[in-house]
């Protein structure tokens, strides 16, 4: 079995019709995604539609802030937040592919598990909200208390910074394992990173390929300068948000 999973796409349709174009050369069995579809990005809608066509996909906290008032977002988000769900409610499409949409983001699980893998947005302890970053290697009561709720491996996004953490405490950037992992008995929690905004310096899209004894991080390039271009175009959306995307923060 191979398994393509991806997260935090953020409505950037460019960045994820890239990604599709490369998970077909990789021959995976399966898509997974894990949450935030949209926020931040131009095309919601766009984005939700071919979602609907993953084999498994977890409700993300900005997908959350879409069906319901959104909590703990900064002012940037929440007006995109806003924005997005006015587009969600105007179209494209039918009355009937509108609310095929909403019921689809509405019934989105917050985690999967498989063969003793578990799969959500944020954390094994909150599967939807909790961030764990690599500086959080250094907070040994906060990794602990996570590391206790994991049986096997962990896949997570929501930090869109991509790497692994092990339990003795320790982060690896792709770059330090050369891009590749193996699955053992250790326990590990991996975050696969953002196909819509990177934050680690580094502005390809990426993404995972999960196969039976390891994963690797792939890096795909796509048309930066049209979600750019597309996010300036809209008001709502402040130009931070496309301009970021450049830098890979």
């Amino acid at each position: 079995m191979k398994r393509a999973l991806i997260s935090d796409i953020h409505s950037n349709l460019a960045a994820l019709k890239a990604v599709l174009a490369d998970i077909r050369q990789q021959e995976v069995d399966e898509v997974y995604c894990l949450g935030d579809l949209v926020g931040y990005g131009p095309n919601p809608c766009e984005v939700i539609d071919l979602a609907m066509k993953f084999d498994m996909c977890l409700l993300g906290n900005h997908d959350q802030g879409a069906l319901f008032d959104p909590e703990g977002f900064n002012a940037q988000a929440e007006r995109a937040i806003f924005w997005t769900r006015s587009i969600l409610e105007a179209g494209p499409g039918s009355p009937t592919q509108r609310q095929e949409r909403w019921d689809f983001l509405g019934e989105l699980p917050r985690n999967h598990q498989d063969n003793g893998l578990m799969f959500v947005h944020g954390s094994a302890r909150n599967p939807l909200n909790e961030y764990v970053f690599p500086e959080d290697i250094y907070n040994k009561r906060k990794m602990e208390k996570i590391f206790a709720l994991v049986r096997g491996a962990v896949f997570e996004g929501h930090t869109h910074v991509p790497g692994v953490f092990t339990e003795d405490l320790r982060f690896f950037s792709p770059e330090e394992i050369h891009e590749e992992f193996p699955l053992s008995d250790e326990k590990i929690m991996v975050n696969v990173g953002s196909v819509g905004q990177p934050r680690d310096l580094d502005p390809r899209a990426c993404y995972v390929v999960l196969e039976d004894d390891h994963f690797r991080f792939r890096r795909v390039e796509y048309d930066i300068d049209l979600t750019v271009s597309l996010i300036h175009s809209i008001p709502e959306l402040d130009n931070f948000l496309g301009d970021r995307l450049r830098e890979g923060r």
